[in-house]
C-alpha cells in the first residue's frame, strides 16, 4: 500500500493541516503539489491498492477551480481517496459534493472525509493561529481512526457527504493583491502563483482576470510588497465578523 499527499495550499494553511494528518496516518507518504502551473497531473496515474489523501481549501464554498482542473487530469483507477477540506472558520459549504464528484469522476473511491479549520487566507485574524495543537490531536484521532478501518478490512459504504447539487455560484473575490513601492521586480511571487497571473518579465503587473486570490504572492514575497486593498479588506472583514468568529470545530466523516 502506498500513501499520496495531494495538496493545494497556496498559502499553506491546508498543507499544514494535509501534513499533520499524513504524519499521523501513515510514516512514509509521496507528496503531490497541486499548485505547480508546469505540473505534469496527467502522469499520475494509481493502483487500487494506492490511498490517496486530497487536501484543498474552501474558496467561497467550493474547490478552487484549478484545482478541479488539476485533479481532472490524475487517473484513480480506483485508489481509495481521504478527503481534506479546510476553511477559514466561516463553512465549507459544497466543497465537499463539488471535491467527491471530481474524484470519483477521476476514478479514485472516496472513503472518508475530514473539515479542518485553519487560518483564514485574506482575512488572518480568523481562526489566527489554527490549526493548533488541539487540532493537530483531532486530526491524528481521525487518521487512526481511518487507518484502522482500513487495516481492519472493513468494507466501507458510500460516503454520504454534506453539499448541494448544483454547487453554489461561486465568482471570486474583488480583493486582487497588488504591487507596492516596495517591490525590487524579484520575481518570486511570479515563479509561485498557481495561475500564472503575474508576469515574469514585469512582477509588478497582475491580471486581475487570472487572479483568483489565493494570497500566495502576498505569503512568498520577500520585501512583504504586495497586499490588498485596505478598504476592501476593512469591508470583507465586516461581512464576515458574525459568521467567522465562533468556534468551529473539525469534523470527521467515515462511512
Amino acid at each position: 500500500m502506498s500513501v499520496y499527499n495531494l495538496v493545494f495550499s497556496p498559502t499553506g494553511g491546508t498543507g499544514k493541516v494535509a501534513d499533520m494528518f499524513a504524519g499521523s496516518f501513515c510514516d512514509e507518504s509521496t507528496y503531490i503539489d497541486l499548485t505547480k502551473c508546469d505540473g505534469d497531473y496527467a502522469a499520475y496515474v494509481f493502483q487500487e491498492e494506492d490511498i490517496c489523501i486530497v487536501s484543498v481549501p474552501s474558496y467561497g464554498g467550493r474547490v478552487p477551480a484549478i484545482a478541479v482542473s488539476r485533479l481532472r487530469q490524475i487517473r484513480g483507477n480506483g485508489a481509495r481517496a481521504v478527503l481534506i477540506v479546510v476553511y477559514g472558520n466561516r463553512a465549507y459549504d459544497d466543497t465537499f459534493a463539488e471535491l467527491q464528484d471530481t474524484l470519483t469522476d477521476a476514478g479514485f473511491v472516496c472513503i472518508a472525509a475530514v473539515a479542518a479549520v485553519a487560518e483564514h487566507s485574506i482575512m488572518r485574524q480568523f481562526a489566527a493561529g489554527r490549526p493548533d495543537a488541539q487540532d493537530e490531536k483531532e486530526l491524528g484521532n481521525y487518521a487512526a481512526a481511518i487507518r484502522g478501518k482500513i487495516e481492519a478490512g472493513t468494507a466501507f459504504a458510500r460516503l454520504n457527504l454534506p453539499g448541494n447539487r448544483p454547487y453554489r455560484e461561486y465568482g471570486g473575490v474583488p480583493m486582487k493583491p497588488q504591487a507596492q513601492k516596495a517591490c525590487n521586480g524579484c520575481g518570486i511571487c511570479a515563479g509561485e502563483c498557481p495561475v500564472s497571473a503575474i508576469s515574469a518579465g514585469k512582477p509588478a503587473k497582475t491580471d486581475t482576470g487570472r487572479c483568483i486570490s489565493c494570497m500566495r504572492c502576498v505569503a512568498v514575497c520577500p520585501q512583504k510588497a504586495r497586499s490588498v486593498n485596505k478598504a476592501l479588506l476593512a469591508a470583507g472583514s465586516m461581512k464576515l465578523k458574525k459568521a467567522c468568529s465562533e468556534y468551529k470545530r473539525n469534523e470527521l466523516f467515515l462511512a
